[in-house]
């Protein structure tokens, strides 16, 4: 139990000391549980496939080797323009989601909206209940004739519920007061959302415009159903293809179908290559998520109690 001393402090009691003391621990089991993974990801990508294949994986790289980087580009332009699609559709992506959920979410935290309650069940019923696969196909490539195009990769993630409920619940949280003195001030609703709760909700917009950018980035399904054009491909679904392209390279050589000769004179690094490619991919989504975290974790407890 947590006591007094003579200056005013709190001195905590052995209890709670030995409280902290395992949640620190626990915590830190679980930081080392995710990193260590990544780690010997990393240190995989940086080694030789001979010592791979020999020695397993660790959290040092083994053999030094630059192998696996080389194969990823060694056609370096088809690396860009497929880091150039990703980062744009990213950016795009990105605003056009958060401009949309927000003035949606603005609109339903309104009280004097007449309407909210039926809107409100028309979203959230999509959470339970979906079109399907094909009536979405069918949308996207025949009633919108959006196939092979830029937007079938844009169009499917502008819009999450999820997000908009985090969202919301952060409008909703801004006193009414507030925005009835920006009307009486003669701000219309416009003017309001953009000059008076915006400035109020910005850990809300880290948190949702980070969960938007991570879907943008991480995007390869919508990619494998309606892009066919090379120079179209994003990021995450050119590493899948260069998956593809190494499963296939191994059942070749297990089935004897390639000669010996072929088989050395291309010597592709398989488990490397696959390390390498996905440092590449996620290296700028881990570079990025420093600059939001202080705006995500404010965002991500917004159901807690505000003190």
């Amino acid at each position: 139990m947590a006591k007094a001393n003579h200056l005013g402090k709190v001195k905590q009691g052995k209890d709670v000391i030995a409280l902290h003391a395992i949640a620190y621990c626990f915590t830190g089991l679980l930081a080392l549980l995710c990193l260590v993974p990544f780690l010997m990801v990393l240190a995989g990508s940086f080694s030789s496939e001979e010592a791979i294949t020999a020695n397993g994986f660790s959290i040092l790289p083994q053999d030094f080797s630059l192998e696996a980087y080389k194969t990823v580009f060694k056609e370096p332009m088809v690396v860009i323009r497929a880091y150039a699609t990703t980062i744009c559709l990213t950016a795009v992506g990105t605003l056009i989601g958060l401009l949309v959920q927000t003035m949606t979410a603005y609109v339903l935290s309104r009280k004097d909206f007449e309407w909210r309650n039926g809107f409100s069940f028309f979203f959230y019923f999509t959470t339970l209940f979906s079109g399907g696969l094909v009536p979405t196909y069918i949308l996207y490539t025949q009633t919108l004739d959006l196939q092979d195009s830029y937007l079938a990769l844009l169009l499917p993630l502008v819009f999450s519920v999820y997000n908009l409920l985090v969202m919301k619940s952060y409008i909703s949280a801004i006193p009414d007061s507030l925005i009835d003195a920006a009307k009486i001030d003669g701000c219309g609703e416009v003017r309001t959302l953009f000059q008076v709760v915006l400035p109020l909700i910005k850990p809300a917009l880290a948190t949702v415009g980070l969960f938007i950018a991570l879907a943008y980035w991480n995007d390869w399904y919508n990619a494998m159903l309606y892009i066919k054009s090379e120079e179209r491909y994003p990021l995450q679904y050119f590493l899948y293809q260069q998956v593809n392209n190494i499963e296939s390279y191994k059942k070749l050589i297990s089935s004897n179908a390639v000669s010996s000769a072929v088989v050395s004179s291309l010597s592709l690094p398989t488990q490397t290559l696959k390390m390498a490619l996905t440092i590449v991919v996620t290296g700028p989504i881990i570079l990025a998520f420093p600059v939001v975290q202080k705006y995500f974790v404010q965002g991500i407890t917004i159901g807690a109690v505000k003190g």
